[in-house]
């Protein structure tokens, strides 16, 4: 892809002490130019960013910047630079702004503002969009990128197609900001793409063309997604390729917001940075940190966050196994490498399932058996629209330095699965019941554990829940939801459920396999 940027993390703690020229302390990265038509090429250069949406509307409730550091330290080890900070226009959100850049710069990352256009208006917000920008252009954690020499402050969005692109700009610079790099989530066909300086694609899931999941033979791949942005961005603009491991919703009635459907997902997590190594995009977007509403979190339930209502699905529910997973994905893409398995220094496996089988009936019981708010399009009774796309298995990701066999233990059901060193996937048919996962070698077990949660028959807190649940063997740190988390747990319930984190201190019996079968990879995947 020709982009002929380089990118530069502003680190302006010196040039704020001393006077120093800032040049003297900015980190730059240079993207070497490659033809873009070909969305397959590969760059080489170590210069590309990943970036992760984390929203500020369900973090109103932190009182210091030491409240984000845990978040900043992690993503930073993860190998993530920035944190795309999706604003609205609330009452809290320069203090969490304020909070949230200090940290980063406390913890050595960077951030930048992604206005959330649910909230803000395309139509008359661009002259404030502007002056936000400029605002918190000059702080020592705000990302910029140099073009040809000249710094630029990234922004960018959710939505915005109509945005008065010229007015940003000029409010920006009589605030002292002449050079925006702005790269929204403008799509092709719907906004005016040539007044930008580069895209996000947000839409990391199958769908059908209209942000649902693939019906009526209708299937718009992520890759078609990428490929459609890439042949509308000219040369010199960049794309921010979306990668997201779930998406899953079921707001009711009992909020303003209900919606209720998912997108394709089980493998997706692993497919999608199969694809970014493949395409080797100058920016990543993953999305996201901690939108626990929609279900694609990847950042700990522990998280200080307030509730929107999701704690319902999101109870139990950790995805921490999304992280360790990436962290080889993320290194390969920026070496420009085409496999993880030289950044796998130790022995893991990831595994992720729903919790229940979806043909389960929950009608009875279930928040979204009532009428609600439709203006979106976005809300259905009962199942979650999609959710037939999705296969009641159990997912698994192994991450091997060495050859070893996987066994699979789903209720009485067991699989085996002859994994090669480095990373790969497979998944099984899931079985109500424990879930228990081994690595073995040269016919003695290295490793295994049995999951907190079991697969179940009985509807978890009365609802359907489409969400994931991510373990790892070896077992990662124990992750809850804070009381912040779970105010709105029971608001809309049928029946009875507490509203408290319930993962038992052990794991349940495994139980005996009564049946063997074994397993091959992932039918739209091989060993990388």
């Amino acid at each position: 892809m020709k982009f002929p940027l380089s990118l530069i993390l502003f680190g302006f703690w010196l040039f704020a002490s001393t006077g120093a020229s800032p040049a003297a302390n900015v980190k730059s990265y240079t993207i070497p130019s490659t033809n873009r038509s070909r969305i397959r090429s590969r760059q080489t250069s170590s210069s590309k960013l990943v970036f992760c949406h984390f929203m500020i509307g369900v973090v109103s409730d932190r009182t210091s910047s030491a409240d984000f550091d845990a978040d900043m330290q992690r993503a930073k080890s993860l190998g993530i630079d920035a944190f795309a900070l999706n604003i609205g226009t609330d009452s809290y959100t320069d203090t969490q702004l304020g909070y949230a850049y200090e940290s980063a710069a406390n913890n050595d990352m960077f951030v930048f503002i992604s206005f959330d256009f649910n909230w803000w208006d395309a139509a008359s917000d661009a002259a404030a969009v502007g002056a936000k920008i400029a605002q918190y252009a000059s702080l020592p954690a705000q990302l910029h990128v140099d073009v040809d020499g000249t710094s630029y402050v990234f922004a960018s969005s959710f939505a915005g197609d109509g945005l008065d692109i010229a007015t940003l700009r000029s409010t920006a610079s009589a605030d002292g900001f002449p050079d925006v790099y702005f790269a929204p989530n403008f799509h092709p066909g719907v906004g005016d793409l040539s007044v930008i300086d580069g895209a996000l694609n947000w839409l990391a899931w199958e769908n059908d063309g209209d942000n649902k999941a693939p019906q009526g033979g209708v299937v718009v791949t992520v890759t078609e997604g990428d490929q459609e942005y890439e042949s509308t961005l000219s040369t010199t603009q960049g794309y921010i390729a979306p990668a997201s491991a779930w998406f899953s919703t079921h707001f009711g009635p009992e909020v303003t917001y209900s919606k209720n459907w998912v997108f394709p997902s089980d493998l997706l997590w692993y497919m999608r940075w199969l694809e970014i190594l493949e395409l080797q995009p100058p920016f990543v977007e993953i999305i996201t940190w901690n939108d626990y509403g929609e279900s694609h979190y990847i950042g700990p339930l522990s998280s200080p966050h307030t509730d929107d209502g999701s704690s319902k699905w999101v109870n139990d529910m950790p995805h921490n196994g999304w992280l360790d997973m990436a962290k080889p994905f993320i290194s390969a893409y920026k070496a420009g490498a085409s496999s993880p398995n030289s950044y796998i220094t130790s022995d893991e496996i990831i595994y992720w399932y729903r919790i229940t089988p979806k043909d389960l009936d929950c009608d009875s019981t279930d928040t979204t058996m009532v009428a609600a708010n439709n203006d979106t399009g976005n809300y259905f009774e009962g199942r979650p629209d999609g959710y037939d796309t999705l296969a009641d298995d159990v997912f698994v990701v192994p991450l091997l330095t060495a050859a070893g066999t996987i066994t699979v233990n789903t209720g009485a059901m067991e699989y085996t699965f002859d994994a090669p060193a480095g990373a790969s996937a497979f998944s099984v048919p899931f079985e109500v019941g424990a879930q228990s996962f081994t690595l073995a070698r040269n016919g003695g077990e290295v490793m295994s554990a049995t999951s907190l949660k079991v697969i179940q028959d009985t509807c978890p807190c009365g609802i359907y829940n489409f969400n994931a649940y991510v373990g790892t063997v070896p077992e990662g740190t124990r992750d809850v939801l804070g009381a912040d988390g779970l105010t709105l747990l029971t608001n809309g319930l049928k029946v009875a459920c507490d509203p408290t984190p319930s993962l038992p201190a052990t794991p349940p019996a495994s139980t005996p396999a009564t049946a063997t079968s074994s397993a091959t990879a992932a039918p739209t995947s091989s060993a990388v």
